[in-house]
């Protein structure tokens, strides 16, 4: 997890951090935004999400195609040829990816249930590794897809363990104008700090229950989550299990990596 994705936020306008980006860092917000979208967007479409002019924008697709970083077609940007080396090199050069795998297959195998590898990264939650479960379950989260980091198991296991700075930073963001709601999700990632692990229900997909637990590098830094996705009807009368197995899984999986 690199901490300083996390632009500074402009505190002369509204607090997104897109606006705040540094113009150095305005490539890679856009390679960002063109990955996480799921499917080719239109200029149009980008100069929303990233609030960049239209004459900057194309400034900068231009050296990310010819870099192969973003490919353009009918006037649609999507991810390009040099985003697959780029995701073949961080499959197989991970340490977490790698060190995480066999016990996610054990958890998987053990319970039954999806179980996903989680980072934070620029204000997300993103998924680097699922391990399928061979029952049906529509989520929203898959291998390179990210939600927000506020809402559901998975954000606040990792919005809980994060740096006080950090934290402050993504609440502000997002429950500035909302003081009632952002009292509630201090106290709540406080609980969840304490206790280890976070717990949700149709936060992020209707009907879908999860627990996420963080994992630990050998300095002790968070580098990630351990996150176990039901269906909420299956869940039900074994919740207390799954907790304690996923547990289990993120301490197993500390304890390799503490190893390095």
């Amino acid at each position: 997890m690199n901490q300083a994705a996390f632009p500074d936020r402009d505190t002369k306008s509204s607090p997104s951090p897109l606006k705040a980006t540094a113009t150095s860092e305005r490539p890679l917000m856009v390679l960002s935004v063109i990955a996480r979208h799921g499917k080719p967007m239109t200029v149009k479409q980008l100069k929303e999400a990233t609030k960049l002019p239209q004459s900057t924008l194309y400034r900068i697709l231009l050296p990310l195609k010819k870099w192969g970083l973003v490919q353009e077609q009918d006037n649609l940007y999507a991810p390009g040829p040099l985003s697959v080396q780029l995701a073949w090199g961080f499959d197989h050069t991970s340490y977490l990816v790698t060190n995480a795998r066999t016990e996610m297959e054990k958890l998987m195998k053990q319970c039954g249930e999806s179980v996903g590898l989680m980072v934070a990264v620029n204000n997300q939650v993103m998924c680097l590794d699922m391990v399928e479960s061979l029952q049906s379950l529509r989520c929203s989260f898959s291998k390179g897809r990210s939600q927000p980091l506020l809402r559901g198991a998975s954000a606040k296991a990792l919005l809980a363990n994060l740096p006080q700075s950090l934290v402050d930073e993504v609440i502000g963001a997002q429950l500035s104008q909302q003081p009632k709601e952002e009292r509630r999700l201090r106290e709540e990632l406080a609980t969840i700090r304490t206790q280890g692990y976070a717990v949700s229900e149709g936060e992020v997909d209707m009907g879908v229950w999860g627990v996420s637990v963080p994992i630990f590098s050998k300095s002790n830094h968070m580098v990630g989550a351990i996150t176990l996705m039901s269906p909420a009807v299956r869940a039900e009368d074994q919740q207390q299990k799954l907790i304690g197995l996923t547990v289990k899984t993120a301490i197993a999986i500390s304890e390799r990596l503490k190893l390095y």
